[in-house]
């Protein structure tokens, strides 16, 4: 029997196909209206080319769509699978920092890799990965252009506002400036706005090493860049940030198949 993790987010649900602790296969797609139907087409993208099939797996599901599907076996917080993901990965991690699309996670994990605290921050859009969308689309370029554009800035704009909203008329009021504030300058901006609010909720939380980061975002370099000068560390990046909570509920899938 294989394990099988899904993670349905706003933006994208992904699944994770696992025997034993190798992964098999993956998958990432938008998210729809319907959080079981995208679940079913995710995971029957990551099952594709696998010998197995919904009836002879084991199914864990989290995320904001996790309790809305009924052939899953069983559900899981986004916390709870988070740190069981990182850990996993990176063994040695003892916080992590969950960048997502509407919301920004610390999490606390003690040697075992279990959650011990956590701090969410999700009132507001600012320092979020749809909040880099508004960004990138207000500065009309590619997020991956935004990224790489930020790492030549000299001189990062100030970008004070705790507000989306406010934050965006200050982005504006940037570009309009005569002369303009380079646009580099305004990316690297952003990014260090998104920062603070992450680090506001780290120190709440207790910053201790190693740091590692997940979620969408953090396939920013230009943004983890910032965030590790902010923090004095490196911080450890996984190949697929965005499948670490995916892989904590395949991972608990499988731990639930070997007590069976």
């Amino acid at each position: 029997m294989k394990s099988v993790g899904i993670d349905i987010g706003s933006m994208t649900t992904k699944a994770v196909v696992m025997q034993g602790d190798k992964i098999e296969s993956f998958a990432i797609i938008p998210s729809g209206e319907e959080a079981e139907s995208t679940a079913r087409e995710a995971i029957e993208q990551a099952l594709n080319g696998t010998e197995t099939n919904l009836s002879n797996s084991y199914l864990v599901s989290t995320g904001i769509g996790g309790k809305s599907i009924s052939f899953a076996k069983q559900q899981k917080s986004i916390t709870t699978c988070l740190a069981r993901g990182i850990s996993s990965l990176f063994p040695s991690a003892r916080m992590l920092i969950d960048m997502g699309a509407e919301s920004s996670t610390i999490l606390k994990l003690n040697e075992r890799g279990r959650l011990t605290d956590w701090l969410g921050h999700d009132k507001c859009a600012a320092g979020t990965g749809m909040f880099l969308q508004q960004m990138a689309k207000l500065m009309q370029m590619p997020l991956e252009e935004m990224a790489t554009l930020s790492l030549q800035a000299k001189n990062p704009a100030e970008i004070t506002s705790t507000c989306a909203v406010f934050a965006e008329s200050e982005v504006i009021s940037h570009v309009h400036r005569d002369p303009p504030t380079p646009r580099e300058d305004i990316v690297a901006g952003v990014y260090s706005s998104v920062v603070s609010r992450i680090m506001a909720l780290a120190k709440r939380v207790g910053i201790e090493k190693d740091v590692a980061v997940s979620g969408g975002v953090a396939l920013n370099a230009g943004l983890v860049k910032i965030l590790e000068t902010e923090l004095g560390v490196q911080v450890l990046v996984p190949e697929k940030p965005q499948l670490v909570a995916a892989l904590g509920a395949a991972r608990i899938a499988g731990e639930n198949i070997e007590k069976a």
